[in-house]
């Protein structure tokens, strides 16, 4: 089984202590997670079932509390811990193929009219700065604890990610504009 991005944040979690599904989701919520894993109640209760069906985690205790439903809590298992070391390792030393829709769009935007395309950009960048300030909010309470960089390492990579993204695409919409980037329009049928 290769784990994917929300396999492995699971057992990251697991690794500090035995978790019940609901409390992970609020420890990811707590850590934004989602900035590298699609954490969806859904899919984090899938993930959870293929790791223990896997042998990477296992029960090891049921709680109640009150007239709730019983809470099952996983702990990570040797296997468990193996896996998720090897994986580690292959996505810091790999670079892995990965395929934007962004880079794709681009590609097409001369089939598109020229003011639609800095129309969308221009909502892209929008988009992205709002992204930017709410990372920057995250980055000043993350930096304001006593929390060794190391265990945020993801969140500034994403943030700087998405500022380069934001400040290249600002340039694009700012190239299109003055003309450095000639607009060539697709050709009309008639033409072809």
């Amino acid at each position: 089984m290769k784990l994917t991005p929300l396999a492995m944040a699971v057992l990251e979690l697991l690794l500090e202590k035995p978790m019940h599904p609901y409390e992970m989701a609020q420890v990811m919520r707590a850590r934004h997670i989602e900035a590298k894993a699609n954490v969806k109640p859904g899919s984090l209760y899938h993930a959870v079932e293929r790791l223990e069906s896997h042998g990477h985690i296992e029960v090891v205790d049921t709680q109640r509390e009150g007239r709730r439903p019983e809470r099952t809590v996983y702990g990570v298992t040797e296997a468990g811990r193996d896996a998720f070391v090897a994986r580690a390792k292959a996505m810091l030393g790999a670079v892995a193929p990965e395929y934007p829709e962004y880079a794709s769009g681009l590609s097409a935007l001369n089939e598109l009219d020229r003011e639609d395309s800095l129309a969308e950009l221009r909502t892209r960048a929008l988009k992205l700065q709002a992204e930017a300030a709410a990372d920057r909010v995250i980055m000043d309470s993350l930096e304001a604890k006593p929390l060794p960089l190391v265990y945020w390492l993801d969140v500034r990579f994403m943030a700087a990610r998405r500022e380069f993204e934001l400040a290249w695409t600002k340039q694009l919409i700012e190239d299109i504009t003055t003309g450095r980037v000639e607009w060539v329009p697709a050709e009309s049928e008639d033409e072809a």
